[in-house]
């Protein structure tokens, strides 16, 4: 069952591709030269975007990030390597000047991905170097 989980072009993720291309933002995809293969790169703002799935990067809160009842400290040592290493990815990024955005799966459910797209458009053009949606305070 693991074989058919990606990691690259998934729901989400295309929902918020296709919402902000219709906005007129155009990025490269998946930069294997950058630290963490951000999923969206705007060059043209110095920005990445990555569509971080709840359940695999700890949504703190969500309620679907979810923790499977049978081998556990397997799971706990696998999402902890990965918060581990999305928080090492971000403080690279950021040393290199990248403005980062981190949307969680949850708020692109629905018909949301164009109201996150709107939100990310204008992240995008007042230059904010941090954008996280929903916000940790307020989970989705």
């Amino acid at each position: 069952m693991m074989a058919t989980i990606r990691s690259r072009n998934t729901r989400p993720e295309m929902a918020l591709r296709r919402a902000l291309y219709r906005l007129g933002f155009r990025y490269r995809l998946h930069d294997r030269k950058l630290p963490g293969h951000p999923d969206l790169v705007l060059p043209k703002y110095r920005a990445v975007i990555f569509v971080h799935g709840c359940f695999w990067h700890r949504h703190s809160g969500c309620r679907y990030a979810t923790n499977p009842a049978t081998n556990t400290e397997f799971w706990e040592r696998k999402f902890r390597e990965n918060v581990e290493r999305d928080e090492r990815n971000i403080g690279k990024l950021r040393g290199q000047g990248w403005r980062i955005a981190v949307i969680w799966e949850c708020a692109l459910k629905g018909d949301n991905p164009e109201v996150i797209a709107d939100k990310v458009s204008l992240w995008l053009q007042e230059g904010g170097s941090w954008l996280e949606i929903p916000d940790p305070l307020r989970n989705g």
